[in-house]
């Protein structure tokens, strides 16, 4: 492929959300550090919400490894498209539980009796439910039930919900869940300088000894990526893979115009605008 050309030793830009490669812009810091607080705090459900591609599944997993180091009981639910029963056998699965009953009713005594050993071994149990606006109102309402099960000392439980945007529309048709929601946050795309600071950093961590991209080619990067990492990743990968096809010695903005206006390369639609994007924190 291109490693040999450029002088790397990874791949620079591949989509798949690796947190060695998990760039810190304010935005995805600030998400980071709410999370940690709602976990290590108990604080009963966080909510964090984003366009696709923004980051949410890499920001999770570099939570996640965050956390892992503490005395946490983690479940994590990647596929929310399960009924009642099933959602929360699945909890129980993960949390180790050796014989999952059939009934609801004796499901949610197992998951209490589960959740109030681990909080009189001082251990945390956290749920982080992943791509959380696939889930139903009916479920949501389960969830937000979850958070019923308190000691003395606070929540048995920590649920923490990732999704894109219209999360935050069916959690605002749940008035007692919104209520429960201690710790909400958007994640926004990165601005024009932390793309640069971002394609720089990727380089670096792929064992890179230059950059090989132009300034002037970052600008056009990052007006059709609209600062989404994804898509970032996607246009960077190709540059590279095509600049060495061609054997160029950097990335300019011709290069970057050529493939831009490949229709057999980018012939859909560009990402949404993202001008609307705001802290809902």
């Amino acid at each position: 492929m291109y490693l040999e050309y450029w002088g790397l030793e990874r791949f620079p830009f591949d989509n798949a959300p690796n947190p060695d490669f998990f760039y810190l812009s304010r935005t995805h810091e600030e998400g980071l550090h709410r999370l940690l607080y709602a976990a290590q705090l108990g604080k009963g459900c966080a909510l964090l919400a984003g366009d696709i591609g923004v980051g949410k599944t890499t920001l999770g997993q570099v939570f996640l490894k965050k956390i892992s180091e503490k005395n946490v009981d983690i479940v994590m639910i990647s596929n929310p498209c399960l009924d009642k029963n099933e959602f929360l056998q699945d909890v129980l699965y993960k949390l180790n539980v050796d014989e999952v009953p059939e009934r609801k009713v004796e499901i949610l005594q197992v998951l209490e009796d589960k959740l109030t050993e681990n909080a009189e071994n001082g251990i945390k149990t956290l749920m982080v439910v992943d791509e959380a606006q696939m889930l139903s109102e009916d479920m949501l309402e389960e969830i937000r039930l979850l958070l019923n099960f308190q000691s003395p000392h606070g929540f048995l439980i920590t649920i923490i919900l990732m999704g894109q945007l219209e999360l935050i529309e069916k959690v605002k048709h749940i008035r007692q869940l919104q209520q429960r929601i201690a710790i909400k946050y958007f994640l926004k795309p990165f601005n024009l300088n932390e793309t640069v600071d971002y394609i720089l950093y990727r380089q670096k961590k792929a064992g890179a000894k230059r950059n090989v991209f132009s300034k002037e080619a970052i600008k056009l990067i990052f007006r059709h990526s609209k600062g989404l990492p994804r898509m970032i990743n996607h246009l960077c990968d190709l540059m590279m893979l095509v600049g060495a096809a061609k054997k160029r010695k950097h990335i300019d903005t011709g290069l970057v115009k050529e493939l831009l206006n490949d229709e057999s390369l980018f012939g859909w639609d560009e990402p949404a605008s993202n001008d609307k994007a705001r802290n809902i924190g």
